[in-house]
């Protein structure tokens, strides 16, 4: 949980400048491509992300080891996927290795 709840923390700070950039809409281009973002009609015109949107990125970021529909755009955001991704297999390797090392 603590995974997920950081990096959805810092993704929600930083795209696009944090949350009152993006309520301004002082940055142009954004750092996460969201589905609402790519089709009209399924959003409201004037829909923004929220802090909600970037926990449900953090966790299939983390459970997936991937994005699954929200589309890093930017450099720093591809790296912190990435890293938020080793952090979730290093994770999972720990778990396995030590429940091996209990079973034996």
């Amino acid at each position: 949980m603590t995974n997920v709840v950081a990096f959805a923390l810092w993704y929600w700070e930083w795209d696009r400048g944090g949350p009152a950039a993006r309520a301004q809409a002082t940055k142009d281009y954004p750092d996460f491509l969201f589905p609402q973002m790519q089709q009209t009609g399924i959003s409201a015109p004037d829909w923004k992300p929220y802090f909600g949107d970037y926990l449900y990125v953090a966790f299939t970021n983390a459970t997936a080891f991937s994005p699954a529909d929200t589309m890093p755009l930017t450099t720093w955001a591809k790296l912190l996927m990435m890293v938020q991704t080793s952090v979730s297999l290093i994770i999972v390797l720990l778990v396995v290795s030590r429940a091996v090392g209990i079973l034996q």
